[in-house]
């Protein structure tokens, strides 16, 4: 079964791109990463009760208010929902408490969603299915991309239209708000170079800067070069030999392994020039 990471950054287009894969003519189960973040951190979970418990003293927001609607104990009994605006303000910005905040978050979060993914994923397989999407905004930093046989990135070449976007999606949030979620998500133009470096058929940019009709023929162009680089017939093939496809990931997480060593070399080799 082929994995196939899909990854941009917010206001990209990454979620339109993922609802045209999970329709005909392509049909694919896509196993999204922010709504697994959102089931993993419902009230009555673990996690849930980790983040009240860690954010909870010093933010007093943290969670839904009390109203009409909305008692002491939640609508189940198992605690008020978490206020994801104040937690948002919490964690996205660039100085040093806020990446503190952020990285106890991802440390939280993070972990359940790789499990509840890794249950998915072998949901897809045991069904027979011939390739599923990994939706993940923070691939290439969790390291997920390690073990995807095709990473696809939704970008834009102007930033102008990230910006733009978001604040006509979400209204509510002022231009600093806007600017601390795009810049905590990384430049999307380097996650589209990142990805352009795992080679033909490994890496593909999808690039969105136009309107609708021009993204879903982008869509159909990636397929197509994925298509000819991993054929159905050798997909089907992996998954009459389990075996087969032991080796074959076991050799892709190495592969990838070593490109993702190699990027970093040069990143940091870039840096240094400067």
């Amino acid at each position: 079964m082929l994995l196939i990471g899909l990854t941009g950054s917010i206001a990209t287009g990454k979620s339109t791109v993922s609802s045209l894969l999970s329709q005909p003519p392509y049909s694919l189960p896509v196993i999204d990463a922010d709504l697994l973040a959102r089931q993993v951190v419902e009230p009555g979970t673990r996690g849930y009760r980790a983040i009240v418990s860690h954010f909870g003293p010093s933010t007093p927001d943290l969670l839904v208010p009390v109203g009409p609607d909305m008692p002491e104990d939640g609508p189940t009994g198992q605690g008020r929902p978490l206020n994801r605006p104040a937690l948002g303000r919490r964690v996205f910005g660039d100085d040093e408490a806020r990446r503190q905040d952020r990285a106890a978050l991802n440390g939280i979060v993070h972990p359940a969603v790789r499990w509840a993914m890794f249950r998915a994923v072998l949901s897809c397989y045991l069904r027979g299915h011939r390739a599923v999407v990994l939706d993940v905004p923070l691939l290439f930093e969790s390291r997920l991309d390690r073990f995807c046989g095709t990473v696809v990135v939704v970008a834009v070449r102007d930033p102008t239209v990230q910006m733009e976007r978001l604040r006509k999606r979400d209204p509510h949030l002022s231009a600093e708000d806007a600017e601390n979620r795009v810049r905590s998500q990384g430049d999307v133009r380097d996650k589209a170079r990142r990805c352009e470096a795992r080679g033909r058929g490994n890496g593909v940019v999808i690039w969105n800067d136009a309107g609708k009709e021009e993204l879903a023929e982008e869509v159909r162009k990636a397929m197509r070069e994925i298509e000819r680089c991993s054929p159905r017939w050798w997909n089907w093939l992996l998954w009459a030999c389990p075996p087969a496809a032991a080796v074959l990931a076991v050799w892709g997480f190495w592969r990838n392994t070593r490109i993702n060593r190699a990027w970093e070399e040069q990143e940091l080799q870039n840096k240094a020039k400067l």
